[in-house]
């Protein structure tokens, strides 16, 4: 089952580096405070822990606009799921 709720960012461990696109995250900063954010970012909760593997411009995005929290797609998962987007 699949749930959206507001998720603070300090609390989303995002353990894959990603490289974002400067222009592409000021465009969504733009957006996302006229606006608010339309698409929420997919996280895994494992174990009461919140990963991110996607949605790095929209994380990248909050964090710039000193938002304390993001709407997310939380997916609840068992660690053996985590280890496979690790892998």
């Amino acid at each position: 089952m699949v749930k959206i709720q507001e998720i603070p960012l300090n609390q989303i461990r995002r353990p894959l580096p990603r490289q974002t696109d400067r222009q592409k995250v000021e465009a969504l900063m733009e957006s996302i405070a006229q606006e608010g954010l339309r698409e929420p970012i997919d996280v895994l909760e494992v174990e009461g822990q919140y990963y991110g593997f996607s949605g790095c411009h929209r994380y990248e995005a909050h964090q710039r606009l000193g938002k304390e929290t993001i709407k997310c797609r939380v997916r609840h998962a068992p660690r053996s799921v985590l280890q496979k987007h690790l892998a």
